[in-house]
């Protein structure tokens, strides 16, 4: 049993310690706070939201209590994933009472403290050698006067340093007054921080009297939410880098599938971006391998093996190995790629590519292989459907050509209703396109929605599957890869 620090909310600033465990146990029991992507270092386990603002359910303590002992009595690995730091705020005493009581052996593992957390990311250092030597966490959440109220406010009020309130939004005008009454200076400088570490973070400055009213429910600065109280506030002028970033502010539909969307994600958050994800296509295996493995046992008969994008490799070259073959199948055959990323893929496997055309698209390639494949046997590895460049230029010339679908593209069939608003109402900047049949449902999915967002495409093609639609593009990659489609966007905003 361990219980886990899974920090601010970013799923990078868990700790190896807590992915190690995520990685052996057998059920995670995760907070409502916790970043649901942390899920993926734990896909043997059986997954369990207990969060107290709702989810599915909402459970109460006791009830947390009972599952983690149901769980971890009957010999499971439990991961208690806990938001923030199980040692802060976070009840993990009550939990921990009950394992001890059980009997159950635990550990605990810290998290990065959304204080600390907060004060990075917004470019305060909660503490500071010439300005405040202290820092007292409080907890919002508890209102002052009441008999069991543990908190000395006049104390607080002078405390010769920062303080850092938690869960503290809907009390926030009870604790300003209590601070206020107990000395503290109305100008006193604070900073308000909602979702410290995501891509949509937000972050305002004002004046301990003002806290209240930037905290309203008309405000939508709900939590979660981190104040920061005390001079060292001042110091995010200079110092804060994350909304310094080249494309903060700038949001960013990503239509790529789900399993294959991080790869274009993650350099676009680092930008600054704030990524809606919805997936457009699925990549799925064919319905049956018939078409896949006569083609392997044939290869020798093919003079030039074509794969046409990295997914063709993938899929090709897995269903190679799950034959209990290996690559020496295809030594006595010409290795294409359509450009340097599908090229790269090959190379894991241990393939190297005789032929990648100087343009990374199929006109490049069809360039490369037509002056000497006519009478050769050409195998193109490839989607289900997709442009017919490739097979029709290289029969054209002269070639006898085998399309082989070693994977499907599977139409997304409904959209969310969610995205389809943000679209209709302007709330979403770029919209990325990696494929003509991502291009094609993307219409079909959005519709007119589509009219206020700009397009990046990865491809000349694929941008013009776009204008075929009247959809305008604004960007296109200089290269058929995800780097090269996040600097076209990066250089259509500067321009």
């Amino acid at each position: 049993m361990a219980l886990v620090g899974a920090g601010p909310g970013h799923p990078e600033l868990l700790t190896l310690r807590g992915q190690y465990w995520l990685g052996r146990c057998d059920v995670v029991l995760y907070d409502g706070l916790s970043n649901a992507e942390m899920l993926a270092h734990a896909p043997q386990a059986e997954h369990i939201c207990v969060g107290k603002h709702g989810q599915s359910r909402i459970w109460t303590q006791p009830e947390i209590i009972a599952e983690t002992l149901r769980h971890a009595e009957a010999g499971r690995s439990v991961v208690r994933l806990k938001g923030g730091d199980p040692a802060v705020f976070a009840r993990t005493s009550e939990e921990v009472n009950a394992l001890v009581a059980a009997d159950i052996p635990f550990e605990i593992v810290p998290g990065i403290t959304a204080a600390l957390a907060a004060g990075s990311y917004a470019g305060i250092p909660i503490t500071h050698r010439g300005i405040a030597s202290a820092v007292a966490l409080v907890t919002g959440h508890e209102e002052p006067g009441k008999p069991e109220s543990a908190l000395d406010w006049n104390a607080l009020a002078a405390f010769p340093g920062t303080l850092v309130i938690y869960m503290g939004v809907t009390t926030a005008e009870v604790w300003t007054r209590a601070l206020l009454d107990g000395g503290k200076s109305p100008d006193t400088p604070c900073a308000i921080v909602r979702r410290c570490s995501l891509p949509d973070q937000q972050q305002i400055t004002c004046r301990l009297d003002e806290v209240a009213d930037r905290l309203t429910p008309a405000s939508r600065f709900r939590p979660p939410v981190i104040t920061i109280v005390g001079d060292v506030t001042r110091l995010a002028e200079s110092m804060d880098w994350f909304s310094r970033r080249p494309l903060y502010g700038q949001r960013v539909l990503v239509t790529r599938p789900s399993d294959q969307a991080i790869e274009l994600i993650r350099p676009l958050e680092d930008l600054g971006v704030t990524v809606v994800k919805h997936s457009v296509i699925e990549i799925k295996s064919p319905d049956t391998w018939d078409d896949v493995d006569n083609a392997i046992d044939q290869l020798a008969i093919y003079q030039t093996i074509v794969f046409a994008s990295t997914n063709a490799v993938q899929f090709f070259l897995d269903r190679v190995i799950e034959r209990g073959l290996d690559m020496r199948c295809l030594a006595k055959s010409r290795i294409a790629a359509v450009g340097k990323t599908t090229a790269l893929r090959l190379n894991e496997y241990h393939l190297n590519v005789d032929v990648i055309p100087e343009e990374h698209n199929a006109d490049g390639l069809v360039r490369a292989l037509k002056p000497d494949v006519a009478g050769q046997n050409v195998l193109i590895v490839r989607a289900n459907r997709g442009s017919r460049i490739l097979p029709d230029g290289l029969r054209d010339a002269g070639a006898n050509v085998n399309e082989l679908a070693a994977y499907q593209n599977v139409d997304v069939k409904d959209a969310d209703p969610k995205v389809t608003e943000m679209l209709r109402k302007g709330e979403i900047d770029w919209v990325t396109v990696t494929s003509s049949a991502t291009a094609e449902n993307l219409q079909r999915l959005f519709g007119d929605a589509l009219a206020k967002c700009r397009f990046a495409a990865i491809s000349p093609i694929t941008a013009e599957a776009l204008q075929s639609h009247q959809l305008t593009v604004d960007a296109v990659a200089e290269l058929p890869s995800m780097p090269s489609l996040v600097d076209a966007i990066a250089q259509a905003i500067r321009q």
